[in-house]
């Protein structure tokens, strides 16, 4: 009895091609085109998927993701608040900024119609006879004024320091929990500039932001135990500025320094098993206690 001559192997997934390789996870066959280089031998296209899926995402320490490392969402934020400013100059058509002494397109710091639109004012009479003010119904101003500035040496000196700032703490809290930090700080120097200030007063700029990621930065280094004595001065340099320097929002600034430093208290001392959860709850409560203090407000206005 004749015994039958030894079948050479094909690639599993090319039953055409003869191969002699196989894969080192699930010793399939598999021929030049399906062979995917491994740390030992060879894989095949499923067995790499497959093994892509099981490996964890990189994660920084308080469960934000790695992509903060390359800063995308602190130049986004850089560039929003520099095509806002851009905006701001072009809605000046009469020019009454740079006739008025005030720089061009409010270069020393004067208004123009966007920032009159867009910045914290609890309620006004404006010059064409309309009221306007959040506590007519214009809530957006809480948002956008974080983004609006008066005049280009103040969106300077904020964007040098979002620069400055912002690369870290991205990189530290990944991409999605620094923009929440930014924008909740922003939100919280709003909101206490409406509580604090006079109802006809316009307030605007990302500084209240930016008190915002110091206070975080902060808490940060003393979370991961670094030392915080060189970040310290420079704080209580732009806090003196704050306090001595006219027209600055001193409720703005303070606001968002406790609500920075609330929401990265609650970022940096999650609990690590049940992190994220705790993080997005704990955000969340501040989100509506501002939006409770605004409605406050509001009603104080609306019932004066």
């Amino acid at each position: 009895m004749s015994e039958s001559p030894p079948t050479t192997p094909v690639c599993y997934r090319h039953p055409g091609r003869e191969t002699y390789v196989r894969c080192t996870r699930c010793d399939r066959p598999i021929c030049p085109d399906c062979m995917r280089e491994a740390s030992v031998g060879f894989q095949c296209p499923e067995c790499v998927a497959e093994g892509r899926r099981s490996v964890r995402p990189a994660r920084t320490a308080f469960g934000g993701g790695a992509a903060g490392r390359h800063g995308y969402v602190t130049k986004a934020l850089i560039a929003l608040n520099v095509l806002m400013m851009l905006l701001s100059i072009a809605s000046d058509r009469g020019g009454d900024a740079a006739i008025g002494g005030s720089g061009f397109g409010g270069l020393m710091g004067g208004s123009t119609p966007l920032t009159d639109w867009g910045s914290v004012l609890g309620n006004a009479i404006f010059p064409d006879g309309t009221v306007g003010g959040i506590a007519e119904g214009e809530w957006y101003r809480l948002v956008t004024a974080m983004f609006l500035h008066y005049g280009v040496v103040h969106l300077l000196l904020s964007t040098w320091a979002l620069w400055v700032l912002g690369r870290y703490l991205e990189a530290s809290l990944g991409p999605l929990r620094f923009l929440a930090l930014y924008l909740v700080a922003g939100l919280g120097g709003n909101v206490a500039a409406y509580l604090f200030s006079a109802e006809n007063q316009l307030t605007a700029g990302a500084s209240t932001s930016i008190f915002g990621l110091f206070a975080a930065l902060v808490v940060v280094e003393r979370k991961m135990g670094r030392d915080i004595s060189q970040v310290l001065p420079i704080l209580v340099v732009n806090l003196v500025f704050t306090f001595t320097v006219p027209s600055i929002s001193i409720p703005g600034h303070l606001g968002g320094l406790v609500v920075g430093a609330l929401l990265a208290l609650v970022f940096a001392y999650a609990p690590r098993s049940r992190r994220s959860l705790v993080q997005l709850a704990g955000g969340a409560v501040i989100v509506a206690a501002l939006i409770g203090l605004a409605l406050v407000r509001t009603a104080a206005i609306v019932g004066g």
